[in-house]
């Protein structure tokens, strides 16, 4: 795993919201971080639960089931990843550019858009979660190569220093997201195609999509986003569990480490 960060990538990572890594896992690792996203999908799917662990089921030709599958949670249900989501190195990287003591794993989640699928529309993340913070950022790593034909991910550059948390949802419309930001029409989008193995961090404020899969072949990712450690509640529920979810008052400290694994803290 290249887990070792130049300044150069870090001062990138701040500047532009994204930070594209090629060849970031080695043979080895990469066979397995496809291996355990494919059986973890398959036993989720198999399994047939709610939106906890798999928000898009239920009618399989609605739109948005045809953007991608999306299948959350993924290291609760599964020993091989949840040894890989809970990698230190991943935390220490992703405080790193961040700029941060300490990062929780808010949640993992595979991305597997289908063949001939829909577009992933204009969108933030952050402002989906149960914590606001401009330091929140998620790893994307590409288990097949991600072309401009199947779908790879798309950023606006810079978008993430004057996001105001007012959000869409990823719809049908394209242009939905600069209706509530329309200085971001005159910056110039980026796209990142990268070979399988590769891996994109983005901050959990910066504006991305991705584009249709226009081939006859899936376009698998596994993610995990970041939370800083001593993030505070805002009120929305987002993936907590019920139970922890009717404790909570907001500014209550998110550190349950059942729920929210302390990743990598300095000095610990």
């Amino acid at each position: 795993m290249k887990h070792t960060l130049t300044e150069e990538q870090v001062a990138s990572y701040r500047d532009n919201g994204f930070l594209v890594i090629e060849g970031f896992l080695d043979a080895g690792e990469f066979a397995e971080w496809r291996r355990c996203t494919d059986e973890a999908v398959e036993q989720r799917l198999a399994d047939g639960r709610g939106f906890g662990n798999l928000n898009n089921q239920g009618d399989p030709d609605a739109y948005y089931a045809q953007v991608f599958t999306q299948c959350l949670k993924l290291a609760e249900t599964h020993d091989g990843m949840r040894q890989i989501m809970l990698d230190p190195r991943l935390g220490k990287m992703a405080a790193t550019l961040a700029g941060v003591d300490g990062v929780r794993i808010w949640h993992d989640q595979a991305l597997i858009k289908p063949p001939f699928g829909n577009p992933t529309a204009w969108h933030l993340d952050n402002p989906y979660w149960s914590f606001s913070s401009p330091d929140a950022l998620s790893i994307w790593v590409a288990l097949d190569d991600a072309t401009l034909a199947n779908g790879c991910m798309w950023y606006i550059p810079g978008s993430h220093k004057g996001a105001r948390f007012e959000n869409v949802g990823i719809g049908q419309n394209q242009t939905d997201l600069f209706k509530v930001y329309p200085e971001w029409r005159q910056v110039e989008s980026v796209g990142c195609p990268c070979p399988a193995g590769s891996a994109v961090f983005h901050n959990g404020l910066v504006a991305h999509g991705a584009g249709a899969n226009m081939t006859n072949r899936p376009r698998r990712a596994m993610t995990c986003a970041y939370m800083p450690d001593g993030a505070t509640f805002n009120g929305q529920k987002n993936v907590l569990p019920d139970d922890y979810f009717a404790t909570l008052s907001v500014g209550d400290v998110l550190n349950d480490d059942a729920v929210n694994p302390l990743l990598w803290k300095r000095g610990r």
